[in-house]
């Protein structure tokens, strides 16, 4: 039987985790795509707590334009609230989705604001 996209981004997400997981010191940049926004949060998986987020819903972010460039200006958002956190290197978490296109584009515009992984 075939899976849904869903089960699989499931099955992928839990091959991700047994890898990456965030701590105080490099947390977890979790990417969540939904079909009309974007959200990237950094979590420290020893506490269980979300350090930073931020999305394209928020009212600080532009959200004009194109979902990538939405994506660009959600990841130098991101990037610039965990360096004001004192926070510079982190692991990646795609979350299951594939590093292409608005994923890739958070990712990019992170790395360019100062963020290290």
């Amino acid at each position: 039987m075939a899976l849904s996209k869903l089960e699989r981004r499931q099955r992928i997400k839990s091959r991700i985790r047994k890898v990456v997981s965030g701590t105080a010191a490099r947390p977890r940049l979790s990417v969540y795509r939904s079909n009309k926004e974007i959200y990237a949060q950094l979590v420290d998986d020893i506490s269980g707590t979300t350090l930073v987020s931020v999305s394209s819903r928020d009212k600080g972010v532009d959200a004009k334009g194109s979902k990538s460039e939405v994506a660009t200006t959600v990841g130098k958002a991101v990037a610039e609230k965990a360096i004001a956190a004192k926070i510079e290197t982190v692991s990646f978490d795609r979350n299951g989705f594939l590093y292409h296109g608005r994923v890739k584009a958070l990712a990019e515009a992170a790395r360019e604001a100062g963020l290290k992984f």
